[in-house]
């Protein structure tokens, strides 16, 4: 079986690796002062940081990580997933699945934000439109496949894949649905909203500050929330802030609800007594460039730049104390297949086999300490994110590692307009702290199976592992969920052990609160919010 991605591939990758945000898989609730209080208080605004502007708001192919964090406030999916994976009624209140198809039944007076009513037809339009392929839409090629289809039957919804799929409910079951009028002139999605959801947009200030309004009308929501129930904010404002200390002494202000802080300033946050909401970072992950014309188009050379490092040393520096070990390359909920895993071990740190691997590579030790490979220097060029506080001391901390196995490495502080440029224009970088944050291993696989960007596919690291491909193949079409994870899992182990992918470190970078809670999966869940008072 081929699947194939659509162009819009590229843009997403790039946009999912330069924004930090609130967006990871949600973990555990720490203490503080705001976890104290025991009353709600209905009404108010709930300020929430973005550390980027979103660009276009549009559920349909909008797709940096700051977008995706707000859809969820003006669009619902067919299924709720907690932040434990646990799906729930949303839109449908009930489904029956098939190893190729599944069929939802819809809860009855559903409407959109302008009144008018979403049937299981519109449902069914909105799966056909992300289908398509000449769309190009957001989830085409994870969740939504080309050899899917949708069909309505009164409130019920069925949607048919050509080809057994284990995981139809996560994956269809997270679509956003727009409602009739946005997928008939897409374009008018880029700045407003047309959706199901509990807020709708009502003002947008590019690079400032984006404002949805409570609607009076909700009945739906997951968990039997409704437009009334006790503590939801009347306003959420999503407020452009790009500097993490800025966005602390906000939260330490009363200026914000909600702030992610990955770096430093977490520590006096918790000295304050914020509560907060973990969620894992990816920090540390690292990927290689593995075109033709790249020295780290060499397994060899992937192989000793890793052994070469001290994972223990770059860990706590890129994580600013807070190391703990990956143990799976999907972290974002649902966390499909992330259970008994790894099936991979990472080796010991061991300069001196980086070193005889460098050296079976035709990289020789020069008298001036440098290795090269038929006159031209081993150097790599080592990007990072500008704007993660511990990234820079940790590519300092790399760097003369390497140096010591002979490697030169030009260190690049990256911000969003880099990123693109080297990932998906020059293709100049071999390595570097750049992360993916899925929630599914079909959406990794988007990165690593089949087209590169050049080709208009998902894998900007241009890598090509046969083996990883096949077992893909097998775990796309295998017969139930728990056969399909263990093929994921060897596949993971895969990358991981042929250096495709480094995982180094990740962190679990907490999502600050004042004055107001929330539930956290994949980013703040609108319709968990509730404001604070006090006893």
């Amino acid at each position: 079986m081929t699947r194939k991605h659509s162009p819009a591939g590229a843009v997403a990758a790039t946009s999912a690796i330069a924004a930090l945000t609130l967006t990871a898989c949600g973990g555990g609730s720490g203490g503080g002062t705001e976890a104290a209080s025991t009353t709600y208080v209905s009404g108010g605004t709930f300020n929430v940081a973005l550390n980027d502007d979103p660009g276009s708001l549009s559920p349909l192919n909008g797709v940096s990580l700051v977008q995706r964090a707000l859809v969820p406030y003006a669009y619902d999916s067919l299924v709720h997933t907690t932040a434990q994976g646990e799906f729930q009624p949303w839109l449908a209140e009930s489904w029956k699945e098939t190893p190729t198809s599944i069929t939802y039944t819809l809860k009855e007076g559903v409407t959109c934000s302008d009144g008018s009513a979403f049937s299981a037809a519109t449902a069914a339009a909105n799966i056909n439109y992300q289908a398509d392929e000449k769309n190009g839409t957001f989830w085409h090629g994870s969740n939504i496949t080309a050899d899917m289809s949708a069909e309505a039957d009164g409130n019920q919804l069925t949607i048919t894949s050509k080809t057994t799929n284990p995981f139809l409910l996560s994956s269809t079951g997270a679509v956003e649905m727009v409602c009739q009028k946005g997928l008939d002139d897409p374009d008018t999605l880029k700045d407003a909203t047309d959706g199901t959801g509990l807020f709708q947009l009502t003002k947008a200030q590019a690079g400032s500050e984006y404002t949805y309004t409570k609607r009076d009308d909700y009945t739906w929501g997951p968990q039997g929330v409704t437009s009334d129930t006790e503590g939801l904010p009347d306003t959420v404002v999503g407020k452009v802030v790009t500097d993490e200390s800025t966005a602390a002494n906000l939260l330490l202000s009363g200026g914000l609800n909600a702030a992610g802080i990955a770096g430093s300033d977490r520590d006096r946050l918790e000295a304050a007594g914020h509560s907060n909401k973990g969620v894992p970072n990816p920090i540390g992950e690292m990927l290689f460039n593995e075109r033709p014309d790249r020295p780290t188009a060499d397994e060899k050379v992937r192989q000793a730049l890793t052994l070469a490092l001290n994972r223990e040393a770059v860990g706590d520096i890129v994580t600013n104390g807070h190391r703990t070990e990956m143990t799976s390359l999907v972290v974002q909920t649902p966390l499909l297949c992330v259970a008994g895993g790894p099936k991979w071990t990472l080796p010991a740190s061991d300069p001196q086999k980086a070193g005889t691997l460098l050296d079976e590579a035709g990289y020789a030790v020069g008298a001036d300490g440098v290795r090269a490979k038929d006159g031209k220097p081993l150097s790599i060029r080592f990007l990072y994110d500008a704007g993660t506080p511990s990234h820079a001391a940790a590519a300092e901390e790399v760097q003369a590692e390497w140096k010591e196995i002979g490697v030169q490495t030009e260190l690049v502080a990256e911000d969003p307009t880099g990123w693109s440029t080297d990932l998906y224009q020059t293709y100049d970088w071999e390595t570097g702290f750049i992360q993916l944050a899925p929630g599914t291993p079909f959406v990794l696989s988007l990165f690593f199976y089949g087209a590169t960007s050049e080709e208009g596919g998902y894998n900007f690291m241009g890598v090509k592992n046969p083996e990883y491909n096949a077992l893909a193949e097998k775990a796309f079409t295998a017969e139930d969920s728990q056969t399909a994870c263990g093929i994921w899992q060897d596949a993971e182990a895969e990358l991981v052990n042929r250096a495709d992918v480094y995982p180094l470190a990740q962190t679990e970078s907490p999502i600050f609160f004042a004055g107001a809670t929330a539930e956290v999966a994949g980013s703040v869940l609108p319709t968990s919010i509730r404001m604070l008072g006090r006893e």
